[in-house]
Parts: structure tokens; sequence; C-alpha cells
């Protein structure tokens, strides 16, 4: 369970469990490398031209990030559960030192790597290092990303070995051993390619970023001032969740450290007004799952995205917005239906902080976040304004008093960085290996076509298939994994199957992000239930209920692109209006609960009155006129007043008699 400084709000890291508790010595090892790997970074992102007269190669650049960030992993991460915690064995030491010398000596031959052309023919003795560095890389993974993404990871990327052996759809053009390790240790293709020019590029500001605001008390802020908007509300503990879950979710990116940092604070609070333990950790799993998919910064994984469809993050970013604005207004009316079902209150406000007081100890982090979004939307600086924004919050935060880190603060905060550096730096040189194998076999291209003759060239189906397919890799992955895979595997059967390649790209993410709150898997449900003390699978269940909508969504920017933005103004609007009317319906059938119509479960004819809402609102977002989905919006619209209004109606004559009976003596 996640601690919290008392001096200043800051959460301390959650996966310390999995870390060792490094000595002094190692861990002035680890200050030196990440303040020197951000040096790296600003000097060739700012061009400031440390190095006079020097101009670095990418593949340079990436080697020294490389021979920088994964030795650390060895030292950070022990080999296994019951491997010692406080001191670095010889064995991870020897594996940290050949990792970086390694690494080192491929910086030095970069340039003749690429004169050369290594990567189609290399000497004997570049194979054999890269054979060796190739099962380091593989070993740093497993401790990184764990024993699921490690077994994946290894499978495919010696799949070159064998592909000319495997059945029909899944074969491709074998390789040589030595090949194969060229191939992926000195190509732009593998261990060097798009994941690690996502973070050499464009992730590393943000990840420092995500750290600082986190020491810095942003975590605390924000929860504080969700609590003081909401907490007094219906249901006010839960909606804090929503509030500061997506929030902190969309700076860390990851939904198992969301959960753990927001769900201590929210996960009690909604158990004190009456929220049972399960329906609480599904809160905060919905809620946290649901920041990974928020703008403005989103996961890691959108950079990756930003990579692949070589645009600017910032139009991924604004292509996100309805999409999640969809998700967390269908999680804000379950949670106020369910609340107002159940006659829940929100906390008394004298318990509650004060808006005033929490804004005006923490408007610093509103004014690094204006100052984050200006640069991102209108100065279109998103390589640059992680930097700037992490200058300016460690300014404001020295300058007062309570706020103000002491030297042991500053040094936690860069272990803290370069800890989370290697852990990604890591996952992702792993995650190569797999872009790697799909390159050199040409599968990728093969594959494309067998999955369009497989859905017999009906898009519909060939959806269903990504879908299905994302949700499996989303459970034996992390989910940058699940969604560079599938970007290289899926998303060109479906984007030559006339879909919008952003709309594709998105709908993969969408659902390989399904696994973390659907059983029997769902870990963020999972690490929720450990706090609320609540059985996981149930508490699985209700988060699964409480984010349904997240499995339509996905359908509906991909059957109409002005979903995301992209498209004419006017349709855009009429598709959002119809969508929030759609998913208060959606939403408020799964609670039994609408808003001006009351209970909907209050006689034997609830289950048909919220199974006709459900298919009404499910009709009424729905975008339609496409070939997919041969209705106009208008006779959706119909179908949902048919439906839903005649539900809705009847609902309200049921709880009117009902009232005037207990009225009348």
């Amino acid at each position: 369970m996640t601690q919290t400084n008392e001096e200043n709000g800051a959460v301390a890291d959650p996966d310390l469990a999995r870390h060792r508790n490094l000595s002094t010595g190692w861990r002035a090892i680890v200050i030196a490398v990440t303040v020197i790997v951000t040096g790296l970074a600003a000097n060739q992102l700012f061009n400031t031209n440390f190095f006079m007269g020097v101009t670095w190669l990418d593949n340079e650049y990436q080697y020294a990030l490389f021979g920088l960030l994964v030795p650390i992993v060895f030292l950070i991460f022990p080999a296994s559960a019951k491997a010692s915690r406080s001191n670095v064995p010889w064995y991870d030491i020897l594996f940290a030192a050949i990792t970086f010398f390694l690494l080192l000596f491929f910086f030095i031959n970069a340039e003749k790597i690429l004169d050369s052309g290594w990567e189609m023919g290399a000497p004997d003795y570049m194979v054999i290092l890269g054979l060796i560095l190739w099962a380091l890389v593989l070993e740093g993974t497993r401790r990184a990303g764990g024993t699921a993404l490690f077994v994946i990871v290894v499978i495919i990327s010696l799949y070159p070995l064998y592909a000319e052996v495997m059945p029909g759809p899944i074969s491709g053009l074998s390789s040589s051993l030595a090949d194969t390790t060229a191939y992926h240790t000195l190509s732009a293709e593998s261990m060097l390619g798009i994941p690690m020019q996502a973070l050499a590029n464009l992730v590393i500001g943000f990840l420092i970023f995500g750290v600082a605001l986190t020491h810095t008390g942003g975590g605390k802020f924000f929860i504080d001032l969700a609590f003081s908007l909401l907490g007094h509300v219906r249901g006010g503990p839960a909606k804090v969740a929503i509030f500061s879950s997506g929030l902190m979710g969309s700076m860390s990116g990851s939904v198992i450290t969301n959960v753990i940092t927001t769900g201590v604070l929210t996960i009690p609070a909604m158990k004190k007004t009456g929220f049972k333990s399960a329906y609480a950790g599904g809160v905060e799993a919905c809620a946290s799952t649901g920041g990974v998919l928020m703008p403005p910064i989103m996961g890691s994984t959108a950079f990756i995205m930003a990579v692949f469809l070589d645009v600017p993050y910032i139009t991924i970013a604004v292509a996100a917005i309805i999409p999640s604005v969809l998700y967390y207004l269908a999680l804000f009316i379950q949670i106020d239906a369910y609340a107002a079902r159940n006659d829940m209150p929100g906390l008394p406000r004298e318990q509650l902080p004060k808006v005033g007081e929490t804004i005006r100890k923490g408007w610093h982090f509103v004014a690094v976040f204006v100052l984050l979004i200006v640069m991102l939307v209108y100065l279109k600086q998103e390589v640059l304004a992680p930097f700037y924004a992490t200058a300016l919050l460690i300014v404001i935060n020295q300058i007062f008093p309570h706020t103000r880190w002491t030297m042991h603060d500053f040094v936690e905060f860069i272990i803290s960085a370069g800890k989370l550096l290697a852990e990604i730096a890591a996952i992702l040189v792993g995650v190569g290996l797999i872009v790697g194998a799909l390159s050199i076999t040409g599968m990728a291209g093969t594959l494309v076509n067998d999955l369009i003759f497989i859905a017999g060239g009906n898009i519909l189906i060939l959806l269903l298939m990504g879908a299905i397919t994302s949700f499996i890799m989303g459970i034996g992955m992390t989910v940058t994994a699940a969604y560079i895979f599938l970007a290289i595997v899926l998303a060109p059967a479906l984007i030559q199957g006339g879909l919008d390649p952003m709309s594709v790209h998105l709908f993969i993410l969408y659902w390989g992000m399904v696994s973390f709150i659907t059983p029997p898997v769902a870990l963020g449900a999972f690490a929720a239930a450990t706090i609320a003390g609540s059985s996981p699978m149930r508490t699985g269940f209700e988060a699964m209920r409480l984010g349904s909508i997240i499995y339509f969504v996905p359908f509906f920017f991909v059957l109409d692109p002005a979903f995301i933005l992209n498209g004419d103004i006017a349709r855009t609007s009429v598709l959002f209006v119809c969508a929030v009317g759609g998913v208060i319906l959606v939403a408020s059938s799964l609670q039994g609960y609408l808003m001006g119509i009351g209970n909907l479960h209050r006689n034997m004819l609830g289950w048909p009155i919220r199974l006709f809402m459900l298919v009404g609102g499910l009709a009424l977002a729905t975008p339609g006129g496409s070939d997919l989905i041969p209705y106009s919006d208008l006779e959706l619209a119909i179908f949902c007043l048919l439906t839903a209004g005649s539900a809705a109606l009847v609902a309200f004559l049921i709880n009117r008699k009902m009232d005037n009976e207990v009225a009348v003596p």
C-alpha cells in the first residue's frame, strides 16, 4: 500500500516492493545515470550542442540511452522473489557491466554499423556480441515487464528462425541465427525500432514530468481538489475517484500505479459512505483505467502511436477527447444512479478540504498544466513541453516553504525518475524485438491479407476479430506491447478495409485496455480489490459493468471518424449529442435508475424496462449512415424513442402509482 509524505503529500513509489533497497553507492550510480540521460535528451531534443562540432546519429543517441538505462534494471529489480532486496549479487553486477560495455562498443561503432550495412550481414564477432546482448535484453524485459511479457517476447523474437515451418496464416521468411541477431541488435527496426525511438524522442520528458508532479504533491492536490468540489454531493467519494484518478492516470500512464496511488484514499472514503467493498474497488479500477486514455497527456503508448501514424502527438490527444468524455460520463451517471437508488449521501462538508484553501496551496499545479497545454496545442512543442513544465513546477515548488524540497527529497525524485526510465527502457527495447521479428520475416504484410480473407472481406467481422485479439493480447502483455504488436499485424488489415487510420489505432488501444477491468484477469480490478478488502472476481465483474461503455465506444469512432474530431464539425456535434443521450440511457439501465424517472426496477417489469432502455440507448449512441450501419441517425433516434422512451414512460407511471399507494394510508 502506498505511503504518503506528510510534508508535501508526495506519493511514494507504488512498485517499491519490486525494487531493491539500494545502498548509497548504487544509488549514486542511478543518480548519475539519470542526470546523464536527462542531459543527453536535452542536448538532442533542444539541439543545445553540448558536444561542440559533433552531431550524433540517431542510432548513437539510442545506443547511449540503451546502454545507460537497461543495465540499471539489473541493479533495481531482483532476479526472483526470493532474491536479496538489500544487496546486489555478483551476477547482477556482471549482467549490468556486460550490458553497459557491449552497448558502449556498439555506440562507438554506430557510424560503421550504418555505413557497412551490418544489419543485413554483420561480422562474426558482432553476431556473438549481439547474441549476448539479445539474451541480456530478454532478461531485462523479464525483470521489468514480468514473466508473461518475457515469454511472448522470447517466442516472437525467435520466430524468424522457424517462420517457414509454421502453418499458412502465420508462416514467413526464415532467417539464420546470425542474420536474425544482426537485425535485432544493429538495425533501426528492432531493439532500436519504433518503441525505442518513441522513448528517445518523445516519452522521456513526459515520464520525468509525471515523477516530478507526484513528488511535489500533485497527486494529493488533485485528490483534495476533487474532495473539496465533489465530496459533499450524492455518492461524492466515488465521484472524487473519477476526477482524481482520471487526472493521475493521465499523468502516470499506468493503471496499476494509479489504482494504488489514489485508491488508498478514495476506496476507504467510498466504503465510509456506504458503498460496498467490491463496488468501491470497481469504481477505482474503472476510473484509473480511463485515466490512461484521457488527454492531455495520456499514457506512453499514445506517443508510440504518434510515431506509428507519423502525426503530432497533440493530434492523438485531441482525437481522444470525445471518447474519454463519453467513458467518464457513463461512469459518473452510473455512480450517481447507484447512490440515488441506495440513498447514499456525500461526506459532511466540515470533513472536507476547503476549495479556496486547496487552490491557494496548489495553484501552481494548475499553472503548470496550463503551460503544458499551451505548448502542446498552440505552440506545437510536444517534444519540449514537458521539460519546460517540469522546470517550472520544480522552481515554483521551491518558492513555498510548505512544499520546498530538501536535498533528500531532490535525491529521491532523481532516483524515482531513473528507476522509471530504466524500467520503461527495458520493456520498450524488449517489445522492439517483436517489431523486428515481424519485420524481417515479412509476416506483417502476409498476415494482413490472411486476416482479410478469413473475415471474408467483412469489416464488421474483422473489427470483432480485432477486438477479441486486442483483449487477449492485453491479458498477456503490457498495453504498450499489445498495441505495438497489433499496430503492425492488425491495423493495416483494418485500414486496408477502408477504415480511418487514427480510428483503427485508437480502437486497438482501447480494446487493449479492456483486459484491466474484465475477468478472468482484470489486473486493475484485482489491485483495487486488495485495497478494498473484497473478492477479486466480484470486484472485476463490478468494474466490467461500470466500465461497460468502453466495450462500445471504440466501435462508435471506427464507424464514424467524426467521433474523434476527424470530419465536419456539424456532424461531430450531432454525433456527440446523440452519444451523450445514449450513454445516459445505457448507464442508467445498468444501474436501474434514471434521473427524472427514478427507480427502474420496482416490480416484475423492471428487467424488460432496463433491457429496452439499454437497447435504445445503444441505438441512439451508434452513428448511422455507414456501410456497416445502414440506418440513418434519424431512424436510430426514432427506434430509441420507441424503445427507451416507451420504457421510461412505463417506469414513470409505475413509480407514480407506487408512490401514490405509499402516500395513501
